[in-house]
C-alpha cells in the first residue's frame, strides 16, 4: 500500500517552505507522494485572499516537473466550509495517510471538528515552527496512546517565510525574492494577484 503524505493549508499564495516542507517529507517519512490540499472555505481563518482557481493553479506551477507533488483540489470542490474529516473520509482508500502539520497547528488540534476521528483516519507527522513547542496537547497525547497511533516527528529546518508576509510585500511593492517559485511570482504579477 503506497504512503501519501497530505498537507492542507490555504496556500494563499504557495511558498518555497511549502515546498521545502513537502520533500522533506518525502524523504524523512518514504512517502510515495504528498499532496498539497488547498482549503475551500477553511472555517478558522480570515477568509482567502486569492480565488481558489488561482490557488490550485499555484500549486501546479510550484510543483511543475516533480511527479511525487500533486494537488489534491477534494476541498476547492466542496461546497461550505472545509473540515479535514470530511476531506480524509472522502479520500480513496487505497493508500496509508500521514497527515503533515506544522507545531503551531499541531498546538490547536484538539479544536479541529472531530479531531479524534481524524486520527483513526491519517498518521500526524508534525514538523518545527519557528517559535513553537512539538509536543502535543495532553489530550491528543492520551487519545494517540489509547488508540496505539504514532506522533511522527519530521525532521525539518524550519525556514521564516509566511504566505502573510508576502502578501504584505507584494501589496508594497516590495521583493519577494527568493520567496516564491518563480512560475508562482511570475503567475502573482500576470494575475495583479494581492495587490
Amino acid at each position: 500500500m503506497k504512503r501519501v503524505g497530505l498537507l492542507g493549508g490555504s496556500f494563499d499564495p504557495v511558498h518555497q517552505a511549502h515546498l521545502a516542507l513537502a520533500r522533506a517529507a518525502l524523504s524523512e517519512l518514504e512517502l510515495d507522494q504528498v499532496q498539497f490540499i488547498p482549503a475551500g472555505n477553511p472555517w478558522q481563518r480570515a477568509p482567502l485572499r486569492a480565488a481558489g482557481s488561482h490557488r490550485r493553479r499555484m500549486i501546479e506551477l510550484a510543483i511543475a516537473g516533480d511527479p511525487r507533488l500533486a494537488v489534491n483540489p477534494i476541498e476547492l470542490e466542496r461546497d461550505g466550509p472545509t473540515y479535514t474529516i470530511d476531506t480524509l473520509k472522502a479520500l480513496p482508500q487505497d493508500a496509508k495517510y500521514v497527515w503533515l502539520l506544522g507545531a503551531d497547528q499541531l498546538a490547536n488540534f484538539c479544536t479541529w471538528r472531530q479531531w479524534k476521528e481524524i486520527v483513526r483516519y491519517v498518521d500526524l507527522a508534525v514538523a518545527s515552527r519557528p517559535g513553537t513547542s512539538l509536543a502535543a496537547p495532553a489530550e491528543l497525547q492520551a487519545w494517540l496512546h489509547d488508540l496505539g497511533r504514532p506522533l511522527l516527528q519530521l525532521p525539518f529546518t524550519p525556514l521564516a517565510i509566511s504566505a502573510s508576509d508576502i502578501r504584505r510585500r507584494l501589496a508594497g511593492g516590495d521583493s519577494t525574492a527568493g520567496l516564491l517559485p518563480p512560475a508562482v511570482a511570475d503567475y502573482i504579477a500576470d494575475q495583479g494577484l494581492y495587490q
